[in-house]
């Protein structure tokens, strides 16, 4: 891999199929037309190399020539696209991820999820199953799903022998998972957070996220992200503003106290919105 003066200071981790995936990711939802690609290249030279995109997001298009049109290889960046509701099945998911990397104009894809479960069809395992076809095929290098609980993710894995590499969640202070997070680390899976600093506002008034920036030096929202590592979670923050691009992953420099993760944490009251994945479902 070539190293450039846009090579990354994001570290990295390893996920279980020994793929390498940076520690914090832009988050793409609403990036559409030449604005949203202009944000994307920001993103980039900010430092991002993990992008996430999705089908239902409507914008692989804009991320794909974000790709083309960066000063940074291919190889130095990590794409992820994830397959609809609509999709699901094992035929239908291999069509659907084609037809992903023709709108990305990639050969590859770094990352797939399953976006949602939706239970009530009950085609998640042969999703599944589709994915695995997808790695073996060379056209994904790893899989993983999103908006998964406990009981579909040991589903999946004793109908197929296939752990995913990675369950997207939504995850911020207000709604920490921390027993999911807990079981993703017993069985290896990569905990990655949307909406990590949640969407409304309020969070960052909160006294120990407050407090916690205060005595770091630094932003409320970089205390969030932070807090995100020290749970163990990998953070996919959206920012179309350069400024706060930097800013979001600039948490590398310092670390939260034990008791100040703890009081984070401690101000959980639940999810943004009813989606629960048992009952919420997106096509």
């Amino acid at each position: 891999m070539s190293t450039s003066e846009h090579s990354s200071a994001i570290p990295t981790l390893e996920l279980n199929d020994g793929a390498i995936i940076p520690q914090i990711g832009l988050g793409t939802y609403a990036m559409r037309d030449a604005e949203g690609i202009g944000a994307i290249i920001a993103g980039i030279d900010n430092g991002y190399r993990l992008l996430d995109t999705a089908v239902n997001y409507e914008n692989e298009r804009e991320v794909g020539r974000a790709v083309i049109d960066s000063k940074v290889g291919r190889d130095e960046l990590f794409i992820t696209s994830k397959v609809p509701g609509r999709h699901h099945g094992y035929d239908e998911t291999i069509a659907s991820t084609e037809e992903s990397l023709a709108r990305l104009e990639l050969e590859r894809l770094d990352l797939h999820l399953i976006h949602w479960p939706n239970p009530s069809v009950g085609k998640y395992v042969e999703t599944w199953r589709g994915l695995i076809e997808l790695r073996e095929r060379g056209l994904v290098t790893s899989i993983g799903v999103s908006n998964f609980t406990e009981p579909m993710l040991e589903q999946l894995i004793a109908e197929t022998g296939v752990t995913p590499a990675v369950n997207q969640i939504e995850l911020h202070p207000y709604f920490p998972q921390t027993e999911l997070i807990s079981f993703h680390k017993s069985i290896g899976v990569q905990t990655e957070s949307w909406s990590p600093l949640y969407r409304d506002q309020g969070l960052f008034d909160e006294a120990p996220i407050a407090e916690a920036a205060q005595a770091h030096g630094v932003e409320p929202a970089q205390v969030v992200l932070r807090w995100h590592l020290e749970v163990g979670s990998l953070p996919i923050p959206k920012s179309a503003n350069p400024d706060r691009q930097r800013l979001n992953a600039d948490i590398f420099g310092f670390s939260l106290t034990p008791a100040e993760v703890a009081a984070i944490s401690g101000l959980e009251r639940g999810r943004m919105k009813n989606r629960d994945p048992l009952t919420h479902e997106e096509m």
